[in-house]
């Protein structure tokens, strides 16, 4: 495969749409025009890199209506990745069309508009609320894997507490180890460490008094 496999699908789309069309124009791959419009400056790559992106921005120098065009993706994870790098493409500004070769077919995935992310009010307040319940900082960063979470955290000095001071009732458990959720964490009992010898009365399970010996 070879860019200029994308041309004549892409030339013919924008001609369709009543734009004349011509490329290698100056830096540019193709360049459709109609009108007094802004030219349509589209980018030909066989696929998704660092240089078609950064050729894109360079792009956008000459016109608001710059799209990168690559060949259409195969298979699940092929459109998994596409769809990451669509929506890169749209906080670039930069509009998407893929190409079917076999039918010679275009279809865009989006066009090239200033990009305002809406945050979420609810993942904020999650992304605050496990930094809060943080207790200093167990992990490095860029860390691949297991992690040590706020919930873990509160859990492990709630067998600590269970371990030091027999069944207790899960809101002294509570109170003693600043765990709020304390209750639901030993009720819950996501790793195996406690057992509810009665109602509202936790201990610490043989798995969870084999972990701690562990630690020690």
């Amino acid at each position: 495969m070879q860019e200029t496999d994308l041309y004549a699908p892409v030339k013919t789309w924008l001609e369709g749409q009543g734009f004349e069309v011509k490329s290698e124009i100056g830096a540019a791959d193709v360049v459709a025009v109609r009108g007094a419009d802004d030219p349509v400056v589209v980018e030909l790559k066989t696929g998704f890199s660092l240089t078609l992106l950064q050729q894109g921005v360079a792009r956008q120098q000459l016109s608001d209506w710059v799209y990168v065009a690559v060949p259409r993706w195969k298979g699940k994870s092929g459109w998994r990745t596409f769809k990451g790098n669509v929506g890169l493409c749209k906080r670039l500004g930069l509009g998407v069309i893929s190409v079917n070769l076999a039918d010679q077919s275009v279809q865009v995935h989006a066009d090239p508009v200033e990009f305002r992310p809406r945050k979420s009010k609810p993942r904020r307040g999650a992304l605050l609320k496990e930094f809060a319940r943080r207790q200093g900082d167990p992990n490095a960063g860029g860390t691949r894997g297991p992690i040590v979470t706020g919930y873990q955290q509160e859990a492990e000095r709630c067998l600590a507490y269970l371990i030091k001071n027999g069944p207790s009732k899960g809101a002294d458990v509570a109170k003693a180890v600043a765990a709020p959720t304390a209750t639901a964490i030993m009720r819950a009992n996501h790793y195996g460490w406690f057992e509810n010898t009665a109602r509202g009365i936790y201990c610490a399970s043989p798995v969870g008094l084999a972990r701690q010996q562990g630690q020690d």
